[in-house]
């Protein structure tokens, strides 16, 4: 049995907040656009950073998030696509670009890459 919960999310591209609800037991994204919200997303698997968000309040889970590393995740970003509202929510939506440099900038255009990436430090 589902559990509904609300969530608030500013648009960060349009300037926009909108509220809506999601259940416990269905991805966050999908639950939206079923609602006829409109966000950005690309891979929709949890491997792209562009359906992220910073969480602002409220719990999310995200456990096949592979895009994103254990400290993004533990500064709050969370990706969307295979995200679980588990309380209240409010989020920002965040610059893919941004998400991105975060994560792998300090392995890409340094002139070289060495062993391993931050998602095998975890």
């Amino acid at each position: 049995m589902s559990h509904y919960h609300q969530i608030k999310i500013h648009d960060r591209e349009t300037g926009e907040i909108f509220t809506a609800t999601v259940p416990d037991d269905s991805y966050i994204l999908h639950s939206l656009e079923d609602q006829g919200y409109k966000l950005p997303f690309s891979c929709r698997n949890g491997a792209c950073t562009t359906c992220a968000v910073r969480v602002l309040s409220g719990t999310i889970d995200q456990p096949e998030a592979m895009g994103l590393s254990a400290p993004l995740k533990a500064k709050g970003y969370a990706l969307l696509c295979v995200s679980y509202a588990k309380s209240a929510l409010e989020v920002e939506t965040q610059d893919e670009d941004e998400v991105y440099e975060q994560q792998f900038g300090r392995y890409f255009a340094r002139g070289k890459v060495r062993f391993g990436l931050p998602l095998d430090e975890e």
